[in-house]
């Protein structure tokens, strides 16, 4: 049988602060606390309030190491989705306590929606997809910078389908303007270009590569012969 709550917390969290409205399921006194937003110094406080404890606070910037923390210090965590938080319409009034108090009080009633904690490798992973879709916008946009440039110069390219391909690199390593200042802009718009190619090859490379299920224990001989025995 799960142990009763005895305090409940929800925390608005923040790079530099947390505010934490505190709920003490015995007396009903709601208190609020202004903390520091180091991870250690908040996981202390929700440690020392009279447990069970139960905490709450919304996935977002700051991550998920708070939530392990927590959890780690024997404080059950829940990771609110925040697109799912109910707020009243006529409530346009946003504070750092209104949003704690409105998190401890969903949290009393079970009516948050909770996000899974991922594993520490997991979302190492999930920020180096990240990295890579972050990539890949600032290579379109380095890509249209100098497609428009030259488009102002009136050169193009006769290729429809084979864009970005090896052929069109080599056509545009060719390309000549005839003003010299006008000349460094492509060059430097290309140099670019090949710099966050490169980039995103080696984080697809990396993706790749922590994708692949790691391979299980090897099963030795004997002990496969053990296992399968009748004797």
């Amino acid at each position: 049988m799960a142990k009763k709550v005895r305090s409940w917390a929800g925390l608005d969290v923040h790079s530099a602060k947390v505010v934490a409205c505190v709920v003490d399921a015995e007396s009903g006194e709601m208190s609020v606390h202004r903390l520091p937003g180091d991870t250690a110094k908040v996981v202390a406080f929700c440690a020392g309030l009279p447990g069970p404890t139960r905490v709450a606070y919304e996935a977002g910037p700051t991550g998920f190491g708070l939530a392990r923390a927590l959890v780690a210090a024997g404080v059950e965590c829940v990771i609110a989705a925040p697109g799912k938080i109910e707020r009243p319409a006529q409530d346009r009034v946003k504070t750092d306590q209104r949003d704690a108090e409105r998190l401890v009080r969903l949290l009393m009633i079970g009516a948050l929606h909770a996000v899974r904690l991922p594993g520490v490798e997991e979302e190492a992973l999930r920020d180096l997809v990240r990295a890579r879709e972050d990539l890949r916008g600032d290579l379109m946009r380095a890509r249209n910078r100098l497609g428009k440039l030259l488009l102002r110069y009136d050169v193009r390219y006769e290729g429809t389908w084979d864009r970005w391909t090896a052929r069109h690199r080599a056509w545009l390593s060719k390309v000549e303007l005839a003003e010299r200042g006008a000349q460094a802009t492509p060059l430097d718009y290309l140099g670019a270009i090949d710099a966050l190619t490169i980039r995103r090859e080696q984080l697809e490379t990396t993706i790749g590569e922590l994708a692949q299920p790691r391979p299980g224990p090897r099963t030795s001989p004997a002990s496969g012969a053990c296992a399968g025995s009748t004797h």
